[in-house]
């Protein structure tokens, strides 16, 4: 809420005028109040000339007395010549204004509402009520001030990031901190897988052969490229000896057998003849065939 004041007129309520028959002196300089103008302060007369010295108040701002001459503001307690009652931000006199205080100051109400404004972070002026601004980490700021600390560019409403005290705008901050895909070579914004600790865009991971994203799913790789599970089985992956089918080390099939430039699945690796397993244990070659060696020793 706001205050307005009266004006007191001394001269209006506080003066006596004084007949030669009533005659009187002043209390403090004796001096004969017969047809003079006095103050009659706590009784006694006083001249005016005393009471300025004696009795009148000490104006708040320029700290000299009040005569009687002038008129005299007050609000709680404190006194002010009328020329004195200003704002102590902008000096606008507030006789006759709305005004507020605020520990002890005077302020207008333009002023008081600046006054109590958030300030801005950036230029350090007050954000006035109503004004467009951007609050961030318990901090305040003009929308104009809210700017990219490596382009100096408004931010605004667009979505921004943050490292330490600093505010980027997304372009600023993938070009500055962002990892690049080994791929494309370009930044990688959001998501990404890791291989070989290289980083790539989930959509440029993919199977060397089939352009299949890999990302989530079961790969493997050959001579520094990757392929998804079908492509090494049909393009890339040897055939078992025994079973023909492809050696992709998935499954049960991680175990293989290599032997003269062939190759089986180790659940493969097993006699011709009476299809002993061979795995980890002595055997005969007898042509493209593997025998134990009990029937090796048959022939």
């Amino acid at each position: 809420s706001y205050y307005r004041l009266q004006k007191h007129n001394h001269s209006a309520r506080g003066c006596i005028v004084v007949t030669m028959a009533d005659s009187s002196h002043c209390f403090y300089c004796r001096e004969d109040l017969g047809g003079k103008r006095f103050i009659r302060s706590e009784g006694k007369p006083v001249c005016v000339r005393c009471h300025t010295k004696f009795c009148a108040n000490s104006c708040a701002e320029c700290h000299r007395p009040i005569s009687v001459e002038t008129k005299e503001l007050s609000h709680k307690g404190r006194h002010w010549h009328e020329e004195c009652f200003r704002c102590t931000k902008c000096y606008k006199p507030l006789a006759k204004e709305p005004f507020n205080t605020k520990d002890e100051r005077i302020m207008c109400v333009k002023c008081c509402s600046r006054d109590a404004a958030p300030r801005c972070h950036s230029c350090y002026k007050p954000i006035p009520a109503g004004i467009e601004s951007v609050a961030y980490k318990g901090n305040s700021w003009h929308d104009e001030c809210f700017t990219c600390c490596s382009c100096k560019r408004p931010i605004a409403s667009q979505s921004f990031l943050s490292k330490g005290d600093d505010v980027y705008c997304n372009p600023c901050y993938d070009e500055k901190f962002a990892k690049i895909c080994v791929s494309c070579k370009k930044p990688i914004t959001s998501g990404g897988v890791n291989y070989q600790e290289q980083p790539w865009h989930s959509h440029c991971f993919v199977c060397s052969s089939c352009s299949k994203p890999l990302a989530g799913t079961s790969f493997t790789t050959h001579q520094d490229q990757v392929f998804c599970v079908d492509c090494y089985k049909s393009s890339v992956a040897k055939k078992c000896s025994g079973c023909h089918n492809p050696i992709t080390g998935f499954g049960k099939g991680v175990n293989v057998v290599n032997f003269e430039g062939s190759s089986w699945h180790e659940y493969c690796f097993n006699c011709k003849k009476c299809s002993l397993s061979l795995s980890n244990k002595r055997f005969v070659a007898e042509g493209k065939d593997i025998l134990c060696t009990t029937c090796g020793n048959k022939e």
